[in-house]
């Protein structure tokens, strides 16, 4: 019998990824399969919103994007859009 909290979790996939649900041990898969999904569905441009808090899914996240083969950058996002609790990255095919 599977229990209902092992079953895989459907995720919108829309271009943005909140990782407020996610624990920081979860942030480097999810955050490696939401490019991947993006990737096939012709996503190129990324938020991921991974909160101000003392940083720790941002390093994370951003380290795992420095080193991605398909990142061609990345930035926090300006303006009123999450300033330092969000990323923006840019792909590429």
């Amino acid at each position: 019998m599977t229990e209902e909290n092992d079953r895989p979790v459907e995720y919108p996939v829309d271009g943005t990824l909140d990782l407020h649900q996610f624990s920081p041990a979860e942030t480097r898969e999810v955050v490696e399969e939401y490019i991947r999904v993006c990737l096939e569905k012709g996503i190129l441009r990324l938020r991921i919103v991974h909160g101000k808090g003392i940083g720790v899914q941002r390093e994370i996240v951003r380290s795992l994007l420095a080193k991605h083969p398909h990142v061609s950058g990345f930035r926090h996002e300006g303006g009123s859009g999450g300033g330092w609790g969000a990323t923006v990255v840019d792909l590429k095919k």
